[in-house]
């Protein structure tokens, strides 16, 4: 493989890597916000978008549009990665964060079912698609960004603020919800204060849109030059021939992030809405919630950190094994309890188990691309293994839930992270260089996928690095 070094473009990185991951962090953060929001608000504007009659109908519908926003995810991962591989990070960082806070503004002045019918609910959709097309390709190309402009030996404890900002997005509209509680009626908050959040959270991305005008690129300039040579006339590969090419690592990613995804909203969109039935407090709700995502938040680079020393895989495996073992008593024992003490003792012990994997699946899946399709195959495998899996599982849970069947969906949890299990015990090995490595010169790194993404780097390594000439 054929690598491109700019001396400046290294030292500028090395003089300012954590300005660019707070950069970087801070557009992931409102994001998240905007996206959870729309969770953590469900049971209060449910009925001006559906109007059944029933909460649990109201809510059950928000969260299919929630669910449905999901399909968006991989068209905005393979948008913005093709986006981001040839235009820069920054770039696609800056417009990602421009599309939600469209979709939250949008959602922020919707009028209801009893205004304009089921146009409303249509204004719903459209406003949750764009979010979920913008969250689509936020995550592949942060975790890009964050990934290649964190020093070698430290990736893991710069790439874990992936997930530290994704979890301080949800603990900001936790907070934001408790704040709202506190000094609005029941009532007032179902007939208009829902809307606040989503005001606030459009009002931050501008911000946000301001400060990620100071970042650095982390493509180097000749990669941006020869793809601007390819839209000029050259030849460039397609998504198709750059996916067929890697489709092992592709691959890799999706199993990867399977069971991840579905433990995560389980653990954390799910648990609030089941206790939001056991607690028949949604204050308390709230801030059992809050505390409990707070810890998980403030853990990630603890976690990260201690994968740059003992290496990935163990943290993987810890989530796998800790995952299929204890998913279905933690679920059961929680849905049986009205204590608000032991609710925030299992929601804490479920989140420390997905921690092995949030803390460092940015950086693993990171680690197995080369730079000119990783935001590309990062994003893609991503938002695939989310729209079928992540995003539907608040939905099936309640769904479940409301059918009596709440054993059917724990053995469904458990079974996507074994799934994800074997994939950690035959795809990764625990040392030795990985792509990130090779491209900076540094022959030892703490993890990187075995044979699967081996025979993929191969490929790559008889063709030219510039993506224009293949």
């Amino acid at each position: 493989m054929t690598l491109t070094h700019d001396p400046e473009r290294e030292a500028l990185k090395a003089r300012s890597v954590v300005g660019n991951i707070l950069r970087g962090s801070a557009g992931n953060m409102v994001e998240w916000y905007d996206f959870y929001s729309f969770t953590v608000f469900a049971s209060y504007f449910g009925h001006v978008f559906f109007a059944s009659g029933s909460e649990d109908k109201d809510t059950l519908g928000v969260l299919g549009v929630f669910a449905a926003s999901f399909i968006m995810r991989p068209v905005g991962s393979w948008f913005f990665g093709r986006y981001a591989d040839r235009n820069g990070r920054r770039a696609a960082l800056t417009l990602s964060v421009i599309l939600m806070a469209g979709g939250s503004l949008l959602i922020a002045v919707s009028p209801g079912v009893a205004q304009i019918g089921v146009g409303a609910t249509v204004i719903l959709f459209l406003a949750r698609l764009l979010q979920g097309f913008s969250v689509g390709g936020e995550y592949g190309t942060s975790a890009t960004y964050m990934s290649e402009m964190a020093t070698r030996n430290r990736r893991g404890f710069f790439s874990s603020f992936q997930y530290v900002t994704l979890v301080s997005g949800q603990v900001l509209a936790l907070l934001v919800q408790i704040v709202l509680q506190s000094v609005l009626s029941q009532d007032a908050l179902r007939e208009w204060g829902w809307r606040i959040p989503f005001v606030i959270g459009a009002l931050a991305a501008v911000t946000v849109m301001w400060i990620r005008r100071g970042m650095v690129e982390s493509v180097p300039q000749a990669q941006l030059d020869a793809a601007k040579n390819a839209k000029a006339g050259e030849a460039a590969p397609g998504t198709f021939r750059l996916l067929s090419r890697y489709w092992k690592p592709f691959l890799v990613v999706i199993g990867l992030t399977m069971g991840g995804t579905v433990a995560f909203y389980t653990f954390t969109s799910y648990m609030q809405i089941l206790m939001n039935g056991t607690l028949k407090d949604k204050p308390t709700v709230s801030w059992v919630n809050f505390f409990a995502l707070l810890l998980f938040m403030l853990l990630q680079p603890v976690a990260g950190a201690l994968s740059d020393r003992i290496g990935r895989k163990p943290l993987l495996l810890w989530f796998g094994i800790g995952g299929v073992l204890l998913t279905w008593p933690i679920m059961s024992a929680l849905s049986g309890t009205n204590s608000p003490v032991l609710s925030f003792l299992l929601m804490m012990s479920a989140l420390l188990i997905v921690l092995g994997y949030t803390s460092i699946n940015a950086l693993v899946k990171s680690e197995i691309f080369p730079r000119e399709i990783r935001a590309l195959g990062v994003g893609l495998g991503y938002g695939i293994a989310n729209a079928v899996f992540g995003g539907t599982a608040p939905y099936i849970g309640k769904a479940l839930h409301e059918a009596k069947a709440d054993g059917v969906f724990f053995t469904y949890v458990t079974v996507c992270i074994a799934v994800s299990l074997v994939v950690y015990i035959w795809a990764f090995r625990n040392k030795g260089p990985t792509q990130l490595d090779k491209e900076e010169g540094n022959a030892f790194g703490p993890a990187e996928a075995a044979e699967s993404t081996e025979s993929a780097g191969a490929a790559e390594s008889s063709e030219s690095a510039d993506p224009a000439s293949r």
